[in-house]
């Protein structure tokens, strides 16, 4: 069956229209008031007409043609430099916490007269295995969740 101008137009039409409207807006055919407008109609619409109406002075636009999703822009600078210096500081407070106890284990050790249980391995391998996988893959310092402006 055909669709009419009188037949009612469900929430996924709208929705459609609604996408459009947002390309419109991103191609520089429609201001942001004029988007809010017609946002603001789409949902307002019962009938096919009306959400014809909506889109009928802009040209069509096939949504299934659109990229699937937008690239990601290059994080700034600034956020980069941050990243990197979050890393260094924990790797720093790792190697000096770790050098302290490694120093109190080998005066520990001279002291007695005996080799002691290495006990600021468990320091170190605690404290550096997840510091390093992090790293690696990017879930390190300063790389955790990102705040959402």
């Amino acid at each position: 069956m055909a669709a009419t101008p009188e037949m009612r137009a469900s929430d996924g039409d709208r929705d459609r229209v609604a996408a459009a409207l947002r390309e419109h807006v991103a191609e520089g055919r429609l201001t942001v008031d004029e988007f809010n407008e017609r946002l603001e109609s789409v949902y307002q619409s019962r009938t096919y007409g009306e959400l014809a109406k909506l889109t009928s002075d802009l040209p069509e636009i096939d949504l299934h043609t659109l990229p699937a999703a937008v690239k990601p822009q290059a994080e700034p600078p600034a956020q980069s430099g941050r990243k990197q210096t979050a890393t260094r500081a924990a790797w720093s407070s790792w190697v000096g916490t770790n050098a302290v106890l490694w120093v109190i284990w080998l005066m520990s050790w001279v002291g007695s007269g005996h080799p002691t249980y290495p006990w600021p391995l468990w320091v170190t391998l605690m404290w550096g295995i997840p510091l390093a996988v992090g790293t690696a893959f990017g879930t390190g310092p300063g790389r955790g969740r990102e705040r959402r402006r």
